[in-house]
């Protein structure tokens, strides 16, 4: 059963927003499509480059997919942006939490004296 919490700071609520974000990304391939050029035929042809294991791959992309595929490609993009952005709002809470970990135990140890 999840609780709805109202978010403490500013990141918390923007990392929030964002996850919000990735839960509504659609069909995505990591990935660049490219044209190439065929040889007698003025229409290129199409091609999805990517990495396995350090290894750079390629497969050919139909015509009729092109349009489709370059969707998934920018939809990897956005995957990536928004990832960064939670990581980096998570990161941040993070330090808040050790600088407010901090503050606490060097107001005990002043009240102690």
């Amino acid at each position: 059963m999840q609780t709805t919490q109202k978010p403490s700071n500013r990141h918390e609520t923007r990392r929030q927003n964002t996850l919000r974000q990735l839960a509504r990304i659609g069909a995505f391939v990591e990935g660049t499509l490219s044209s190439v050029k065929r040889r007698g035929c003025r229409k290129p042809g199409w091609q999805l480059t990517y990495k396995v294991k350090g290894k750079t791959r390629t497969v050919y992309v139909p015509m009729d997919m092109a349009e489709e595929v370059a969707g998934w490609t920018k939809e990897f993009k956005r995957l990536k942006k928004l990832a960064r952005k939670v990581t980096r709002h998570s990161l941040a809470i993070i330090r808040r939490h050790v600088t407010n970990r901090l503050a606490a135990s060097r107001i005990r140890a002043s009240t102690r004296r």
